[in-house]
């Protein structure tokens, strides 16, 4: 059944600055359409080509040797005059302390690692050696100078330095572990992809008590964003849909934490926020409905609500122009409110955004007696009106924000990665993605390196009491007078 467009003659809203978002969104929807049609256009001319032109064409555009002369006959250069020669600066000498002169000799003086000091203090593998650092010092002998070299051996653990470029690539870059395979092999060096995943394995292992610590802070949050995404699960009955989740702490307590379950039921949200009592801001998954019946208060998404009215801007322009530019509305009160404290910007939004908001829900209201329920339009206004008292929550507390756009982009690596390394191997695989996505994620919130934190967090984690293991979070590691960022 076809949708009856809005009548040229219906009446406008009053308001000036929707009616100014009305007018851009119809625009942008008309220059979309101009790009639609000239796309169009463009290929329908090329199948007609296709169907009823010449079976041989002659080559139209630019090809590879476009700008290439042909040679012409050899002919001996005319050889120019030569340049007069420049004057040549004068070479600056750098200041600081100069090498001692070569021609006197030398004796080392080597200063090893003794024999326990070369295990790793991360897996216990022996270290090799990987080069020397050199310093000169000028001694004098009776009757003869001598330069005495000291030689102090650099080792490092090819494993764990291996992990840790594995576990970078893999949730940082996004390089699934056959593509790190054949780097390895470029470089000589022939690993299994069994190995790549126990060093994963082993690293999530040790991290596992610095997780269980994020994710008790997150939970303390007052509010938490949270959203989740499919990712290809191989289970023992074969391939399922398994679900990676994503949990924002607040500013208090500033970690994002993953967890992976085999399927998108709504045990996976209940077991992790059993504990969990604040603000929840999430999309309208009916599996959060048990968090919010133990008292945990909704908080809608304004951009997904905006997001259906995009949809339905093909079948309804005009309606759906003025439903985004009102949406538009709030979003300007919330940009002229991001800088200021929670207090000002609550009474910011009760003085513009309640007003706004008001105007909104009556004007759906009448919308909804006027569309088809089933039509994209009315099922935009649905959509909204089922989520209308979770959408003014934001409008009750400064420290909340209109939308859940924050949870939505810690998914986007793994929306790019999931097209690289296409699935988990197991439920444990991704236990391993979800507790390192965790720090890469956290790091990548507060600015840290993250091979870096993790080279010094994974080498101190094995001797540190478990008093003392919140230091080696990455926000207390990043206050530390030795942290390197």
């Amino acid at each position: 059944m076809s949708t009856t467009l809005a009548s040229p003659d219906a009446p406008l809203p009053d308001d000036p600055v929707v009616l100014q978002g009305m007018i851009r969104e119809l625009l942008t929807l008309l220059s979309s359409h101009k790009r639609e049609n000239e796309q169009l256009r463009h290929r329908l001319d090329q199948l007609l080509r296709r169907l009823y032109g010449p079976r041989s064409e002659a080559v139209v555009g630019p090809t590879l040797f476009d700008g290439v002369t042909p040679p012409a006959a050899a002919t001996p250069p005319t050889p120019e005059p030569p340049a007069p020669p420049a004057s040549v600066p004068a070479v600056k000498r750098g200041h600081g302390r100069r090498r001692l002169p070569e021609h006197l000799p030398r004796r080392r003086v080597e200063h090893d690692l003794n024999e326990l000091d070369k295990f790793c203090p991360c897996c216990g593998t022996t270290r090799v050696k990987i080069g020397e650092e050199v310093s000169e010092r000028l001694d004098y002998v009776p009757a003869s100078l001598v330069v005495v070299e000291h030689i102090r051996a650099k080792y490092v653990c090819r494993r764990c330095q291996g992990q840790l470029a594995v576990i970078v690539e893999k949730f940082v870059d996004h390089q699934p572990l056959h593509r790190q395979q054949q780097k390895f092999a470029r470089e000589g060096v022939e690993l299994h992809r069994s190995t790549l995943c126990d060093w994963l394995a082993q690293a999530a292992g040790l991290l596992a008590p610095l997780y269980e610590l994020m994710v008790a802070a997150v939970l303390k949050s007052k509010v938490i964003h949270t959203d989740d995404t499919p990712v290809r699960l191989l289970g023992e009955s074969g391939a399922q849909t398994g679900r990676l989740w994503v949990y924002l702490g607040d500013g208090e307590h500033p970690y994002t934490v993953y967890e992976a379950t085999a399927s998108r039921k709504r045990d996976g949200p209940m077991t992790f926020l059993h504990e969990f009592t604040g603000y929840l801001q999430a999309d309208a998954f009916s599996g959060y409905d048990g968090v919010y019946a133990r008292g945990v208060t909704e908080v809608a998404c304004w951009a997904h609500a905006r997001r259906k009215f995009v949809e339905a801007q093909k079948t309804e322009p005009a309606l759906s122009a003025e439903a985004i530019a009102r949406v538009r509305a709030l979003y300007e009160v919330e940009r002229r409110a991001k800088e200021l404290p929670a207090a000002e910007r609550l009474a910011l939004r009760q003085a513009e955004s309640a007003p706004l908001v008001g105007s909104l829900g009556a004007w759906l209201e009448q919308l909804r007696a006027t569309v088809l329920p089933k039509s994209p339009l009315g099922q935009a206004v649905g959509y909204a009106q089922n989520q209308w008292k979770a959408l003014n929550v934001y409008l009750t507390d400064g420290d909340l924000r209109i939308d859940n756009n924050a949870a939505e982009n810690a998914l986007r690596g793994t929306a790019v990665g999931r097209k690289n390394w296409l699935f988990w191997g197991s439920e444990t695989g991704g236990r391993t993605a979800a507790v390192l996505t965790s720090f890469t994620a956290t790091c990548k919130r507060h600015g840290l390196n993250p091979w870096l934190y993790l080279k010094d967090v994974l080498t101190r984690l094995p001797s540190c009491p478990p008093e003392q293991r919140s230091a080696l979070l990455p926000t207390a590691w990043a206050a530390a007078p030795t942290a390197t960022t």
